[in-house]
């Protein structure tokens, strides 16, 4: 809400401009068009340059309201996609594949806060027994997270997603690409056949689709969480997870009956 100062500056910049419009309209049959857009100008600059902080309030303003169209874009975005991100067919479904409630997480494994989450996240899911847990690689964190991402959606193949996904999260320090092979080795993974499949097109894919979905969800940052449909940015406690489950789940049974 604006202050007072602020809202009389706002309406003094009005009634300058409509006494300004109201005089050249009369001054119009006197001078050139092109002179009276000159006095016109003169006037705003004038009174701009005596009250800057109008312009402070008018891109202030401007923000707030590019800031919630750009929510009410992403918000009418995840409604109509909703099916694509929670049933995308390329994406790793850890939990029950069969839960009443989905969490979808967008995810980097050079995420300091996604590890810090990790725990609590896989808490809440296998505590619970009913959710599914839709693996989103987001990798944004640069090429080493591209690799990790690649080396993870490859080791589904040898059937090692959900192990390897665990030993990239419960990582400390930065991730290359000798040590994530190192990782693999450790996992009893045949690094050949991995690396083999880390540059396939399906995963290349895979990742276009992810980086384009979160574009239009207006995510921007790792973790994110779609829970039941509602999209929840940032780390989350376990707490809060809990309770925005048992929100979903309250909503899904209200619409049910």
């Amino acid at each position: 809400m604006q202050n007072s100062k602020g809202t009389v500056a706002l309406i003094s910049v009005l009634c300058l401009g409509l006494a300004a419009m109201v005089g050249l309209n009369l001054y119009q049959m006197q001078k050139p068009e092109e002179d009276t857009k000159d006095i016109f100008g003169a006037q705003v600059r004038a009174y701009l340059l005596e009250n800057p902080a109008v312009i402070r309030e008018a891109i202030q303003v401007l923000s707030a309201t590019e800031a919630a169209e750009a929510r009410q874009k992403a918000k009418e975005q995840l409604a109509s996609r909703l099916n694509e991100l929670e049933n995308d067919g390329y994406s790793f479904v850890a939990g029950n594949p069969d839960g009443d409630i989905t969490i979808v997480e967008f995810f980097d494994y050079q995420c300091g806060y996604c590890k810090r989450s990790y725990p609590d996240l896989m808490k809440t899911v296998e505590e619970d027994g009913n959710i599914r847990l839709v693996m989103k690689e987001f990798p944004i964190l640069g090429d080493e997270s591209v690799l990790a991402a690649r080396a993870v959606m490859a080791a589904e193949k040898q059937g090692k997603y959900n192990e390897f996904h665990k030993v990239l999260m419960e990582s400390r320090g930065g991730l290359s690409l000798d040590k994530i092979m190192s990782y693999a080795q450790g996992l009893g993974l045949n690094v050949q056949q991995l690396a083999k499949d880390m540059g396939s097109d399906t995963i290349s894919k895979s990742l276009s689709q992810t980086y384009e979905l979160a574009q239009a969800l207006n995510i921007t940052g790792t973790p994110a969480f779609v829970i039941g449909g509602q999209l929840a940015p940032g780390a989350i406690p376990a707490d809060t997870m809990k309770r925005l489950v048992a929100e979903a789940r309250s909503k899904k049974s209200s619409a049910t009956n």
